[in-house]
């Protein structure tokens, strides 16, 4: 019995204290929880602390938009904000994608300012490139860009009633659309004499926008013109080597030679070879045709060539001329002033301005004497034989009539607008 009461006195020892010590493992002392709490109190509020304690950084930044005036320079525009030093440093940084002398009156340009100092100079090229100037870590670094635009698909169509430019601003569009349709087929219209009230058009063309706001025209991208019956149709076609305007059959627009070197005007005197001289009252042969225009107005180069006179005299005036393959040669005379760059050994493409509309030497009101020589003797402008340029390469025909079948289907619908990007055309 006295065993039996050990061993239970034993047991019942060994289950409390078993006891106790699964109370002592599972109930963590309550005097070390609190002591953990404070201390990541403690931290939390340092934390807080610290991150009140960051300063807020405020960068002020600003933009200033002008147009560069005539006389301005690199140094000019930027001598209120860079040292001389500076300036010749970012001049030559730009050297190797833009010379800083070929800044152009009347174009825009831009300074970005970060707390006063100017940080970036941007200038627009022409209406597709700009020059961006940017200063990293005290070093000038010069690209340049493409202009980014909007764009949206429209067609327009109209009828002639005096002009071409008037009809097209009737519409309320820019007459540079116009300018721009009549190039494509100043090969086969001669939009001085040809036009007839009733003629007609339509177009597919790119508007573009910048910040919500017009600016210009994109890609003409198929046009037709019905002049006195006849249907002139083109389309727009790139072919990897060369960009030209087509004819269903893939045969070029772009002839030898334009059929007038100016646009918006009319014949005052036609090519004979005895009329009296308006001026000097006598019998004489005229072997030009007068184009009376107003003042100012661009006179371009009928056919690709190279210039060989650039002069003036009492009767002529101001005078330009060119020379052309197969022994051809024109005079533009009575000019205003001469294009820039214009000078005797220049190189000039067709289409290009080498002139403007103007009354000196002997003349009686604004207007270009126009003369075609062949072998040294003068022709009439206006027979001048116009040979077309070489049509597109069998291989491409099969593309150029899918993208004209899109083209024109396009055209044939009504009130088009939609949002366009040339790369998807």
């Amino acid at each position: 019995m006295l065993l039996v009461g050990i061993a239970l006195g034993a047991l019942m020892f060994f289950r409390v204290s078993s006891a106790m010590l699964s109370t002592e493992i599972a109930e963590p002392r309550p005097q070390h929880r609190s002591e953990d709490n404070s201390v990541a109190a403690v931290i939390n509020a340092e934390a807080a602390a610290a991150v009140v304690a960051v300063p807020t950084l405020t960068v002020h930044c600003e933009e200033r938009k002008s147009l560069v005036g005539r006389g301005d320079t690199m140094t000019s525009l930027l001598s209120e904000f860079f040292t001389p030093v500076d300036i010749f440093a970012l001049a030559k940084a730009c050297e190797p994608v833009f010379q800083a002398s070929n800044l152009r009156v009347g174009q825009p340009y831009s300074l970005s300012f970060e707390d006063g100092q100017c940080k970036g100079f941007i200038y627009e090229i022409d209406s597709e490139k700009q020059l961006q100037v940017c200063c990293r870590g005290g070093e000038f670094i010069a690209e340049i860009k493409d202009i980014s635009y909007q764009s949206q698909l429209v067609a327009i169509q109209g009828s002639i009633e005096s002009s071409l430019f008037a009809s097209i601003a009737e519409l309320g569009e820019d007459p540079v659309l116009a300018c721009r349709l009549s190039d494509i087929f100043a090969w086969d219209i001669d939009f001085v004499r040809d036009l007839r009230q009733g003629d007609s058009f339509r177009l597919l063309c790119e508007k573009r926008y910048r910040d919500g706001a017009f600016a210009g025209y994109g890609r003409i991208w198929a046009a037709e013109f019905i002049n006195q019956d006849k249907i002139h149709r083109a389309a727009y076609f790139d072919d990897g080597e060369a960009a030209a305007y087509y004819d269903l059959e893939g045969r070029s627009l772009k002839k030898a030679f334009l059929k007038s070197p100016l646009s918006y005007t009319r014949i005052s005197s036609g090519y004979s070879d005895r009329r009296l001289h308006p001026v000097l009252k006598v019998w004489r042969p005229h072997r030009a045709i007068d184009y009376a225009a107003p003042t100012g107005t661009p006179v371009k180069a009928v056919a690709a060539g190279v210039v060989t006179q650039r002069s003036y005299d009492k009767s002529n005036g101001n005078k330009i001329r060119l020379r052309h393959a197969n022994h051809y040669e024109t005079t533009y005379i009575h000019l205003s002033r001469f294009g820039s760059g214009i000078k005797v050994g220049k190189r000039v493409e067709q289409g290009q301005l080498i002139g403007y509309v103007g009354a000196t030497g002997i003349a009686t009101g604004p207007h270009l004497d126009f003369r075609v020589f062949k072998n040294g003797t003068p022709i009439n402008p206006l027979h001048i034989e116009r040979a077309p340029s070489a049509p597109l390469a069998n291989d491409h025909l099969a593309d150029f009539r899918e993208k004209w079948q899109a083209y024109f289907s396009l055209l044939e619908g009504s009130n088009l607008v939609q949002e366009a990007k040339s790369d998807e055309l």
